[in-house]
């Protein structure tokens, strides 16, 4: 196998074995192969290849009650790599926990109860496999909490508030590296619709956002850090859109909002607002071809250098196609990440940064018990401003 991480995500997990009536448990073991062509991130220049035999054991339960559903998981990974092996092999495990409950029958009027968290602890070397974006190479832990409780008044108006907590944690090293800035965040919200039609949702929604980032520590004496002035370490910032959700026909389906996003930094160190929006779409184009796209943006804490602050933007589009009497299922996505500094404390360490990637994916389920998988990746990193930010790699 090639390369595997994502499709060992998302490949079919076994049917599982029943407990009772009401609960099923499905638990996997994955073996696979990686080959990183740039293991350093490093410019042209620098690249070296590496590789590394990944074990991910885990399991998955449902149990599903008269109308709520209870599910658990957990896995844990362990990397044997090719280079450094003293210093990169190691260990990445995490966990899951969902919990929905709903009265509401055939769209009437009711109430939505959904609860989740999930913690997750990602080793440095996962860089070649674990990285999605928020945190970049370095040992850390990443907790997630969220609820959302609906209230559906009539067949056609419906409301809900929601909240979330995200904590990013980074197990800096400052005599081996310069430190990296992790950020907890919380979000307080609510949104309403209005069911216009049978294929129409007119949407508002609004919420509040309080971030709490590691500005208070590590702001000089760490390796490549400079000494400066210490920033708060608390931010805040809303966000208001209005959108429509719709389902165009039965196949298609889409949600686009827009609005306007505050955010101020580190106690008023810096305000800036701009354009917000959420998009998703999804069209199922044959009963084996199917077509998605995302995009978002948010400002966030930065994680690079002290005392930053960045506005993020997202795009993703991919298409999915199942053959050989569904057993084998292929993928393709394309993913675009733009970060622009709005702040940083220190003008040296300004940049914008685009990163690209695409990805392609086969999965063969071979029986009930066993499914194979590979997959291929291209990433390219760019900057205008840093040049040490411009490299690809091949995965």
């Amino acid at each position: 196998l090639f390369r595997s991480r994502d499709n060992a995500e998302v490949m079919d997990r076994p049917t599982g074995f029943k407990i009772g009536e009401r609960m099923t448990v499905r638990p996997y073991v994955s073996l696979f192969y990686t080959f990183d062509s740039n293991v350093d991130s490093r410019p042209h220049s620098d690249k070296r290849n590496g590789s590394s035999f990944n074990i991910n054991p885990g399991f998955s339960a449902i149990y599903n009650g008269d109308n709520w559903t209870l599910a658990a998981g957990a896995r844990y990974q362990h990397h044997f790599h090719s280079r450094n092996r003293s210093n990169m092999d190691s260990d990445s495990y995490g966990q899951t926990l969902a919990y929905t409950w709903s009265n509401t029958k055939d769209g009437g009027k009711g109430w939505s109860l959904n609860l989740r968290e999930g913690y997750t602890f990602y080793s440095q070397d996962d860089d070649m496999t674990n990285d999605r974006g928020r945190g970049v190479g370095r040992d850390r832990e990443q907790l997630d909490l969220g609820g959302s409780l609906q209230r559906r008044f009539t067949e056609r108006w419906h409301a809900a508030v929601d909240a979330t907590y995200y904590d990013l944690d980074y197990k800096n090293d400052s005599k081996r590296y310069a430190p990296l800035y992790g950020w907890s965040r919380w979000v307080v919200g609510a949104n309403a619709g209005y069911v216009a039609s049978r294929w129409t949702d007119l949407l508002i929604s609004a919420n509040y956002q309080g971030y709490t980032q590691d500005n208070d520590h590590d702001r000089g004496g760490a390796v490549g850090t400079p000494k400066g002035r210490k920033l708060s370490s608390d931010s805040k910032g809303w966000t208001v859109m209005a959108g429509v959700g719709t389902h165009a026909t039965e196949r298609i389906s889409y949600r686009v909002m827009g609005g306007w996003s505050y955010f101020e930094y580190a106690g008023g160190a810096s305000d800036f607002d701009g354009f917000a929006y959420q998009v998703s779409a999804n069209w199922k184009i044959t009963d084996t071809w199917t077509m998605m796209m995302l995009a978002s943006s948010q400002y966030q804490p930065g994680e690079l250098s002290y005392g930053s602050a960045i506005r993020v933007d997202l795009v993703s589009w991919g298409v999915a196609h199942t053959m050989v009497r569904n057993k084998l299922n292929a993928t393709f996505d394309i993913n675009y990440r733009h970060e622009q500094h709005e702040y940083i404390e220190y003008r040296s360490a300004d940049y914008d940064r685009d990163i690209i990637t695409a990805r392609l994916g086969l999965n063969y389920v071979i029986n009930r018990f066993m499914t194979a998988f590979t997959s291929a990746e291209f990433q390219n990193f760019s900057s205008h401003d840093r040049s040490d930010y411009d490299y690809d790699r091949y995965l």
